[in-house]
């Protein structure tokens, strides 16, 4: 079981999310016309249960994505009828749906989930305050040897704070969070750019050298492993893993709201999903139906693929965003379900 890389990491989306808009712009179009062409027929697999969510709910954050496109495209019809459905309105928001879009089953697949991590930082180096939180930097070099080269005392000027080594290694994989200084302030770290490596999931090393089991490995299981283990073990193992997620500073982001995920949207808790952009063109809504992490039962969802993930590969694959805050960070430790995936193209 491997935590999945954010792209929130890839802005290029777990281990982060930046490619301008106007360079995906060309391929999500073909991405859409090869949906709209596809012959799957929806009558001949089950469609999503619409009466087990609150489709309302997944309105905004519709709207909030079409906002980011620059070219919509297929979606310009439904982009320019969201705004006017109702808030709170499950009728208006079905019909909505319904006359937009033609759900197609994508498959049976992983549904994981990520989070904004919220993190005390400190601006100096200091006990307990030793992996450095890093500007953009040179793209050749890997985890460890980017580590030595800060310690070294080389890119003073690139430290932007300073955490954690546990936190900073999860912020990382998350690819954006809240950064809580001493005196109480706060700022919102997000992605920039990364290293030239891949990303390597630790769940795996430990599964590999047994040990740990599959089924143990979780992020609050990896988190207690590295706290548990000699600094120097623990290091040894965050470096099997050579990618490197660098970020910046993004005041603009304001505090009641989500990170900004690759679209450009900012993230709707419960409601964006990072997917596979290679198979579902950002901004698309999609049906999942898996299992809830924390509650138990099923988890039968609108949401909006707004966000990509180093390790969301394939057309039935979803990362599911849960906010920020410890609940959030413990829903998407723990969800890791089988689910099945409807992609709904615009009719």
């Amino acid at each position: 079981m491997d935590l999945p890389a954010r792209r929130s990491q890839q802005r290029p989306g777990l281990e982060a999310h930046q490619h301008p808009l106007r360079l995906i712009i060309p391929r999500a179009i073909r991405l859409l016309l090869a949906f709209l062409a596809a012959g799957v027929a929806s009558g001949c697999t089950p469609s999503p249960r619409w009466e087990r969510d609150r489709l309302s709910e997944a309105v905004p954050a519709f709207v909030a994505g079409c906002a980011a496109l620059a070219y919509p495209g297929t979606l310009a019809p439904a982009c320019a009828a969201a705004p006017l459905v109702p808030p709170g309105d499950e009728a208006a928001a079905r019909a909505f749906f319904v006359r937009y879009f033609e759900p197609v089953l994508a498959g049976e697949g992983l549904v994981t989930g990520y989070y904004e991590p919220v993190l005390r930082v400190s601006p100096v180096r200091a006990p307990g305050f030793t992996a450095p939180l890093l500007a953009m930097g040179p793209a050749e070099l890997p985890r460890a040897s980017i580590e030595a080269a800060v310690a070294a005392g080389a890119w003073p000027g690139q430290v932007l704070a300073w955490a954690d080594p546990v936190d900073a290694f999860f912020l990382q994989i998350q690819g954006s969070g809240r950064a809580v200084f001493p005196d109480g302030s706060e700022r919102r770290l997000g992605y920039a750019g990364k290293n030239a490596h891949p990303y390597v999931p630790i769940g795996r090393v430990l599964i590999e050298r047994g040990a740990m089991a599959r089924e143990q490995v979780s992020m609050d299981s990896l988190r207690a492993w590295l706290h548990a283990a000699p600094p120097g073990e623990a290091r040894a193992l965050m470096d099997t893993n050579p990618s490197w997620v660098f970020f910046r500073w993004r005041d603009d982001l304001p505090p009641s709201g989500g990170p900004a995920g690759t679209l450009g949207a900012p993230l709707t808790p419960g409601r964006s999903v990072a997917v596979d952009r290679g198979h579902v063109p950002l901004g698309l809504p999609l049906w999942i139906e898996t299992r809830h992490p924390t509650e138990g039962g099923r988890l039968e969802r609108l949401v909006v693929a707004q966000d990509t993930g180093g390790a969301i590969r394939g057309p039935a694959r979803a990362d599911l965003f849960w906010g920020w805050g410890e609940a959030a960070g413990s829903a998407a430790g723990r969800m890791r379900e089988t689910g099945r995936i409807w992609v709904l193209r615009p009719r």
